[in-house]
């Protein structure tokens, strides 16, 4: 059975954001944007200001959530902390969901 778990990834990013930091940002951008087109990510954030980025990822064990993180290009500049998620709520969209019907 493919069981789908939520895992809050907490990444605390380095003080001082190199060029090689700065250089991979745009595939960053699009392994996440990747993932969210896979149903593998359901929400991606980032506080410059705290110097810290949170997603949430739909995975089957911990062990997947960390492969999947390995993927990203940022993630060897960064702090990585994560956990499962008991619960997580969010508010409904308004916009209907698209159908090719």
């Amino acid at each position: 059975m493919d069981n789908k778990y939520q895992f809050m990834v907490d990444f605390s990013m380095p003080e001082v954001l190199t060029e090689d930091f700065m250089r991979l940002i745009p595939y960053q951008r699009a392994a996440i944007d990747k993932f969210f087109t896979q149903g593998r990510l359901t929400n991606y954030a980032l506080s410059l200001e705290n110097s810290k980025l949170w997603a949430v990822f739909k995975a089957n064990s911990e062990m997947e959530v960390m492969d999947m993180i390995a993927d990203l290009p940022l993630t060897s500049f960064m702090e990585v902390q994560i956990s499962m998620l008991t619960f997580y709520n969010t508010e409904k969209s308004d916009v209907p969901n698209f159908s090719l019907n």
